[in-house]
């Protein structure tokens, strides 16, 4: 392990880390949950349950992948040798290995309205796009081949890099687009529905929802901070690496919210229509903006959906280097072959799930389709157990010294010491009962 490879710089660290956060799940997932859970109610669940459960297992992860310096399976060696731990090093590979099979599905989509955004030849409805769903299958291929091509290329030069480009990028088109979004004639409405909550519609699965959304948002469960941390400096602060990834995801999400709900509304179109949301409203806005200006219309669609698909790979590349940390440092792949293998596997569970809105519609796991059924299989579940099974790991079984070590670069940060009580707090009570009261509710 002396050679491993790290990140080139903090900016780089926090940008990857960043931008596993600032993907899809906020410009995609966040919009169409909200629309679906209540609005403005869903919104306030999601931000206290960010802070009071999310960052405090984004922290126990970040512990988990640092103290150790190795990807999930080896981390849990290393620190708990001879115990059945091992099996949240499993968990944290199978997990994000599954997420990437559909993941990337929606990551074909937007490589697919990348190209329609030329002639702005966007189709009727997102339903009449994915029936011709062999176009979904070679895009869906194409945009997993980038992802795995980028890690291919290292933590420096490929993930680091990447993520440094693209996460500006990102932001500047996502606030530009809400501007002009909140702008448009019955958007008024639209913001109604982000700033006022009905808390009428809040149910459990309001909140089971909300906080799936955050792990999944935030990264959490699935081994992509425990993999990263691995890959950063002893001297880099926790808090500030943690705070900073959480806040800048939640305001993404938000300001992806303004983008795209307050469209909704001035296009008439229900807000609860689940994931092609992002595909069905965008393509208005920009041919209302052709109506004035063609040229403006065409130019801003290029530009956003181009942004959506370096989104998206911002966190796929994450979801794939997982597994390829694994199948490096514990079996000793080169990097390509590793990265091959993980194409060849999650390629083919990921074609069955693009197949699954055409020639495998039938196909149904409880009622749902294979898409669904993975998504809810790991947000309700897989997630929720991985992030508990990390706290419990640094809350009860890691030792209090060790804990308290990395929390604070061994006691230099002086901020971290006067927070760390009630960060060990939220870790060992607070995030373990309340992702098992969350974790229980799915079976009622």
């Amino acid at each position: 392990m002396e050679n491993k490879e790290q990140f080139g710089s903090s900016f780089a660290a926090i940008a990857a880390m960043a931008g596993s956060a600032i993907g899809l799940g906020n410009i995609w997932r966040f919009p169409y949950m909200v629309g679906e859970y209540g609005g403005a109610a869903f919104i306030l669940i999601y931000i206290a349950s960010s802070l009071l459960l999310s960052v405090p297992i984004f922290f126990s992860e970040f512990i988990i992948g640092r103290r150790s310096g190795a990807n999930c399976l080896g981390a849990m060696r290393r620190l708990a040798p001879r115990s059945r731990w091992r099996w949240l090093g499993v968990l944290c590979i199978l997990t994000p290995s599954i997420i990437l099979s559909y993941y990337a599905v929606v990551g074909g989509w937007s490589l697919s309205y990348l190209l329609r955004s030329f002639t702005l030849g966007f189709p009727e409805s997102f339903g009449s796009f994915t029936a011709a769903p062999w176009k979904s299958v070679i895009a869906f291929a194409v945009y997993l081949g980038i992802s795995c091509l980028i890690v291919a290329g290292g933590v420096k030069k490929g993930i680091g890099r990447f993520s440094k480009l693209a996460i500006p990028v990102l932001f500047v088109l996502i606030v530009v687009l809400a501007i002009y979004s909140v702008c448009l004639p019955g958007a008024g409405a639209g913001v109604d529905y982000l700033v006022k909550p009905d808390w009428s519609k809040v149910s459990t699965r309001t909140f089971v929802n909300a906080i799936g959304q955050s792990f999944y948002s935030l990264s959490l469960g699935m081994g992509i901070i425990i993999t990263y941390a691995s890959y950063i400096s002893k001297d880099e602060d926790i808090v500030f690496s943690g705070a900073g990834t959480a806040g800048f995801d939640l305001f993404f999400a938000i300001i992806a919210g303004f983008a795209i709900m307050p469209a909704v509304f001035a296009a008439g179109i229900e807000p609860g229509t689940g994931p092609g949301l992002i595909f069905d409203t965008l393509p208005f806005i920009f041919c209302k903006m052709a109506e004035s200006s063609p040229l403006l219309g065409t130019a801003v669609a290029i530009i956003f959906f181009l942004a959506v698909s370096i989104a998206a790979l911002t966190s796929s590349v994450s979801l794939v280097e997982v597994p390829v940390a694994w199948l490096t440092e514990e079996h000793g792949f080169r990097r390509g072959k590793a990265t091959l293998l993980v194409f060849l596997v999650t390629g083919t569970v990921g074609a069955l799930c693009a197949l699954g809105f055409g020639p495998l519609a039938a196909v149904k796991i409880f009622g749902h389709s294979l898409f669904e059924a993975f998504d809810l299989l790991c947000c309700n579940f897989l997630l929720p157990l991985g992030g508990l099974l990390c706290v419990l790991f640094v809350g009860w079984k890691m030792k209090p010294e060790n804990f308290h070590d990395e929390f604070t670069n061994g006691g230099r940060l002086k901020f971290n010491e006067k927070i760390f009580g009630v960060i060990r707090f939220l870790i060992r009570y607070v995030a373990p009962v309340a992702v098992i009261l969350i974790f229980l509710s799915n079976f009622l």
